[in-house]
């Protein structure tokens, strides 16, 4: 599952999940971590977070991981295959990394990354050990392969629809134009 987007594929109305998408980042034994991908704080990022972040990444809006740990420190960032990673960031999906330590986020800025290649979140979104795979056995998500582009391109607020959208079954494609609540129908 790791590298993978989780949708909520209508099932999760009036959970935390709701209408969100989730980019699954480590899948194992152990358990389970995603970043929420479309819900962003009121806060950017250098109002909650030490150090010098510089203005291009300082500006961004701190995301909402998910809710397990919310003072914990995610980031995701975009880079040249082939690159070297720190040993302290683990890959994604090629070109995608995930780190979690704050001199690293910091040491990015200083190295001039911008706005548009990084995102940064606070909390995650965690499974334990048979969680994930017991949710996606009673179709609770529907599975989307993650790409850098639709990490980075895609507006957060628009990412959900424009998935559904693209899918084959027409259900699928209908859920993304359906009202907030169905009771509104």
């Amino acid at each position: 599952m790791k590298g993978q987007l989780l949708l909520d594929g209508g099932r999760l109305g009036g959970s935390w999940f709701h209408r969100s998408v989730v980019l699954v980042c480590e899948h194992n034994a152990e358990g389970a971590l995603g970043l929420v991908l479309t819900k962003a704080s009121d806060s950017r990022a250098d109002e909650v977070l030490e150090g010098d972040l510089g203005e291009k990444i300082g500006r961004l809006a701190l995301l909402v991981g998910g809710p397990v740990q919310p003072a914990a420190l995610s980031f995701l960032r975009a880079f040249t295959v082939g690159a070297d990673l720190p040993d302290t960031q683990s890959l994604v999906l090629p070109g995608l990394a995930l780190g979690h330590r704050l001199e690293d986020l910091i040491e990015l800025a200083q190295g001039g990354a911008d706005g548009k290649s990084v995102q940064v979140f606070a909390g995650y979104a965690g499974w334990s050990p048979g969680q994930l795979d017991g949710e996606l056995k009673r179709d609770s998500w529907l599975i989307e392969p993650a790409t850098r582009e639709l990490v980075f391109d895609v507006p957060r607020e628009e990412i959900w629809r424009h998935i559904l959208r693209r899918r084959v079954k027409w259900d699928e494609r209908l859920l993304a134009d359906s009202p907030e609540d169905a009771s509104w129908n």
